[in-house]
């Protein structure tokens, strides 16, 4: 029986016309930041909604800690709120676990799903940057929280040809804008993620896009949700943990001609 839906709290955009997608963003993240590079690509078939999760863009921070079950069920009650029936759900890095608990608790409503950078469960490795993450944000040193998740989240190929101009202004504006959820979001990776025992029971048609550069969550993660969900697809893209920084073009046309072709 599906789960019951409460009235959602997140913040959100809205755009486009066509069949539903919902979409999921990243720890630390955002939807203008993870997705408003392929947004004019995705709205231009679809009717986008897009939440923010708690303390990021458009959504304050929550009052309590987040778990999987309770943000999945606000994600597709953000989508339900919005006059979507069905969708599919693109999920990007933890809105890949949030993306799998949304249709294993709501079958009847996620349609598809396009799983990027993705993760069933957190191994030892990735728990470790996800805790010196969280550490740094807790420690409230913006530049040297800067410095590492540009190290970790860009491919070596693209940041070894950014000049030290360019990358001083990234690593600036990276450290004014960590948003303030940050910390909860890392809590729930660490603590509250394992969507593993899930994945056997998807049945509705699935993409797994790999970022092959990836050094956080890294294609040993990837092949696992892909080996682990009946019947998906696999895809791969040469980039570190930002394919909307590096290849949004490659990325939204994996996403966009994915849904096209599995469309009802």
């Amino acid at each position: 029986m599906p789960a019951a839906l409460p009235a959602s709290r997140l913040g959100r955009v809205v755009r486009g016309t066509g069949p539903g997608l919902l979409l999921a963003h990243g720890a630390g993240g955002g939807i203008d930041a993870n997705f408003g590079p392929v947004m004019d690509m995705l709205a231009a078939q679809h009717t986008v909604v897009g939440p923010d999760y708690p303390g990021t863009g458009r959504t304050p921070r929550a009052a309590g800690p987040l778990t999987l079950d309770g943000l999945a069920d606000e994600l597709v009650a953000t989508a339900v709120e919005e006059g979507l029936e069905t969708f599919a759900i693109a999920g990007y890095s933890l809105g890949t676990a949030l993306a799998v608990r949304a249709a294993t608790r709501h079958p009847g409503r996620v349609t598809a799903l396009v799983l990027t950078a993705g993760f069933a469960r957190p191994n030892p490795r990735f728990l470790l940057a996800a805790r010196l993450w969280r550490d740094l944000v807790r420690a409230g040193d913006p530049e040297r929280l800067a410095a590492f998740t540009s190290l970790i989240a860009f491919g070596a190929p693209a940041l070894d040809a950014v000049s030290q101009d360019d990358l001083d202004a990234a690593l600036k504006a990276a450290a004014a804008t960590v948003p303030p959820g940050t910390p909860d979001h890392l809590d729930l990776l660490i603590d509250g993620v394992d969507v593993s025992a899930d994945l056997a029971a998807l049945t509705v048609p699935a993409l797994v896009v790999s970022t092959t550069l990836d050094q956080l969550v890294t294609p040993y993660h990837h092949r696992q949700l892909a080996d682990g969900i009946p019947a998906a697809r696999y895809a791969e893209i040469a980039t570190g943990h930002l394919p909307f920084v590096e290849r949004p073009a490659e990325w939204g046309a994996l996403i966009r001609d994915f849904l096209r072709d599995h469309r009802g």
